[in-house]
């Protein structure tokens, strides 16, 4: 077999994987990275917490420089080379030598474009004001940096709450910066349910960042002496900055492609099969440009993650060695971390779902990351979202202090291999007090699902509360019934209504109406879950658990 000539167009995560699974393949192909920066491969998600100086020397930044692929991986490793333009014909790409201004052309065997995505930049006017930052590349970095010296910066504007957003807002926070981010929708980190983020929006301002949801930016000003700028908001305020910085989400970096006629997606991104191949048979594509498949869904869609980038990668460096390998597709398995709260899902949201009109069911569970009796234990919540019919896991949120990566990690595999809920059940995973309980809060994910779907027990969520709550109480008005102990109930209580503690239960069941719906809820949904199990046994039949008890009820937006 001759040796193939294998052109690579871009680096960090998709390019630099299927660079080097490339050469363990196939030790005879050349192969040629072409990098228009200066770094081939460097941890972009680490980016922030340089910024914020809790990784305090750039150069651990670079994961692998091109002195180590020419030596390791003998790739011919081009950086500040641009390729711009691709003949598909004739095989053949234009590439600028950006240090010299020369220009060449050089032709493939095999072309893989990992161009990544370029941030968006919403067309308001200043947007291309000094001081005025986006966030992609160690260039990117050093500006940002010697912008906060030059300018002295103690006031950030961040426009954007999501990953990005709310790492820049901990880090420059971490700076002892004054922080204010702007978001256009009423909601931080999109991706998940509002519910779910209700917390993190409560910690972003416990720590001083002035979080304004639903609050757009029109205009970008710079002040008389170049240095202030000033955000307007569509409200009509006018925010004073040393610093803005753009964090609206990014784009498929798609130039390249269409210029050489390849087949976009629905989506915008390029279109490939699950080979990673293009339109083109000779051109494969990975990384954030890519339009891949929901492994939920089924539906088409962008996920921006180095995970998915680097397996993409590996799967194209193995079918042009001349293996059978595939993509799978994306389930979007994701965690966001900020002032020691984490964030965290995989698979599919009840807003996704609904968007695709799939059948779901969900529950929510608060339980302790380790035994409760151990010191240090912090409380967890997490969403599950699965079948009504078959109880296969469909996707999952958890956000709290400690654990909720492992957790959602356990749920991400769950999902790949087509689990159900009594898989959730069954799950053996490690225990010892300090660091799980015996059941692990994914096994009690799967026992209350598993209720569920058994019949032993029906549920309701307090978003359904909130539009029965304003009604007149009549027959067809759920009573809502709080089975905590007193002192938790004067601690914090839901308005209107009626408190029996579980343990006072059974004395007073006769108080109860037969005839009217009953809705029952405690701290976290254990309690209530039992009081329901006697209240059915005891002949009612109109009886329903309020997901996840008060602590639930907190969370919703």
């Amino acid at each position: 077999m001759s040796a193939k000539r294998v052109f690579i167009v871009g680096g960090v995560a998709g390019g630099a994987s299927c660079a080097a699974r490339l050469r363990r393949m196939d030790e005879s192909a050349e192969i040629v990275m072409f990098e228009r920066g200066p770094d081939v491969s460097f941890a972009n998600c680490g980016l922030p917490y340089y910024l914020g100086g809790v990784i305090e020397q750039r150069d651990d930044l670079l994961v692998a420089s091109p002195e180590r692929f020419r030596t390791v991986f003998n790739v011919d490793v081009r950086v500040r080379h641009e390729v711009r333009a691709i003949d598909p014909g004739a095989k053949t790409i234009n590439v600028a030598d950006l240090a010299t201004g020369s220009t060449s052309t050089e032709s493939y065997d095999v072309l893989v474009l990992a161009p990544g995505a370029e941030p968006v930049r919403p067309p308001l006017p200043g947007i291309d004001s000094p001081g005025v930052f986006t966030l992609r590349s160690l260039e990117d970095t050093d500006a940002i940096l010697a912008a906060i010296t030059q300018r002295e910066a103690r006031r950030a504007v961040i426009i954007g709450a999501g990953y990005i957003g709310l790492e820049m807002a901990e880090n420059l926070v971490r700076r002892q910066m004054s922080v204010t981010v702007l978001e256009l929708l009423p909601q931080v980190m999109a991706p998940m349910d509002p519910e779910m983020v209700t917390p993190a929006q409560e910690e972003l301002r416990h720590h001083g960042v002035d979080l304004r949801l639903q609050t757009p930016a029109s205009a970008i000003e710079m002040g008389p002496g170049g240095d202030v700028l000033t955000v307007q908001t569509t409200a009509g305020e006018h925010l004073p900055a040393d610093l803005v910085i753009l964090a609206v989400g990014v784009k498929p970096e798609v130039h390249l492609a269409e210029q050489a006629g390849l087949a976009l997606g629905t989506t915008g991104g390029i279109k490939v099969d699950d080979q990673m191949r293009t339109s083109d048979p000779h051109i494969f594509a990975v990384g954030d440009a890519v339009e891949v498949r929901d492994f939920v869904t089924g539906q088409p869609t962008l996920i921006p993650l180095a995970g998915p980038a680097n397996r993409q990668g590996r799967v194209a460096a193995d079918v042009i060695a001349g293996r059978d390998a595939r993509f799978r597709g994306t389930q979007g398995t994701a965690v966001c971390g900020m002032f020691g709260l984490t964030l965290a899902m995989t698979g599919a949201s009840e807003k996704v779902l609904r968007r695709n009109d799939i059948a779901y069911q969900k529950s929510y569970t608060h339980s302790p990351d380790h035994a409760s009796y151990y010191p240090g234990a912090e409380q967890m919540a997490i969403k599950l979202l699965f079948d009504p019919g078959d109880g296969r896991v469909l996707g999952a949120q958890a956000v709290g202090r400690a654990g909720v990566e492992k957790r959602i990690d356990v749920i991400a595999m769950a999902i790949q291999k087509g689990a159900t809920v009594f898989d959730l059940e069954e799950a053996e995973l490690c225990y010892a007090p300090q660091y799980g309980n015996a059941k692990d809060p994914v096994n009690m994910a799967g026992f209350v699902a598993g209720n569920i779907l058994r019949g032993d027990i029906d549920v309701v969520h307090w978003d359904q509360w909130q539009q029965v709550q304003h009604h007149p109480a009549d027959e067809q008005t759920p009573l809502v019934l709080d089975v905590r102990p007193p002192e938790n109930v004067a601690a914090a209580a839901v308005p209107g209504t009626m408190k029996i503690p579980l343990g006072k239960l059974r004395e007073h069941i006769a108080e109860l109406p037969r005839d009217r719906e009953i809705w029952v809820h405690c701290g976290i949904g254990q309690a209530s879950y039992y009081a329901n199990r006697v209240l059915r046994q005891c002949g009612f039949q109109r009886v329903k658990n309020l997901s996840g008890g008060i602590t639930s009820f907190k969370m919703q937006p």
